[in-house]
């Protein structure tokens, strides 16, 4: 006689394997754009506000000439800068195109911007952790 093993959620190890690859692929499109993984889920509100929200703190951050992090640095710093910028997944290939003059950190205006562009990752990380959470059934 064979017998199947169920989890506290009363999902055999199958199923839960299953929820947690359609958990991957939905973060994986959370981080990629905003907003895409509450979509998919079909959280419309979150979907909205964070779409919006790294959106919003991206293109204000590029608008003030905040500076970008490239992919590769020589110091911890300046990879953590990119560590947050990348995390706002599409913006941030969106950062060249506004950031064609360059970034403008002698202003205030401009350490700002690279501040904003910077929450704007961390803010569409969290998205990504919440979308997670919410596709394997933690969240509701």
């Amino acid at each position: 006689m064979h017998e199947t093993h169920i989890n506290e959620e009363g999902a055999t190890p199958t199923e839960t394997k299953a929820r947690r690859n359609l958990a991957a692929w939905i973060a994986l499109a959370s981080w990629i754009v905003p907003g895409l993984g509450h979509l998919l889920l079909r959280r419309w509100g979150r979907a909205v506000v964070f779409f919006v929200a790294v959106g919003g703190l991206s293109v204000m951050g590029y608008l003030m000439r905040g500076e970008v992090f490239p992919p590769h640095s020589g110091d911890s710093f300046g990879t953590l800068g990119f560590l947050a910028d990348a995390g706002s997944g599409v913006f941030y290939l969106f950062a060249r195109f506004f950031e064609a003059a360059g970034p403008d950190i002698s202003r205030a205006a401009g350490d700002y911007g690279t501040r904003f562009i910077a929450a704007a990752g961390i803010v569409n990380l969290l998205s990504v952790f919440d979308a997670y959470e919410i596709a394997v059934g933690r969240r509701g």
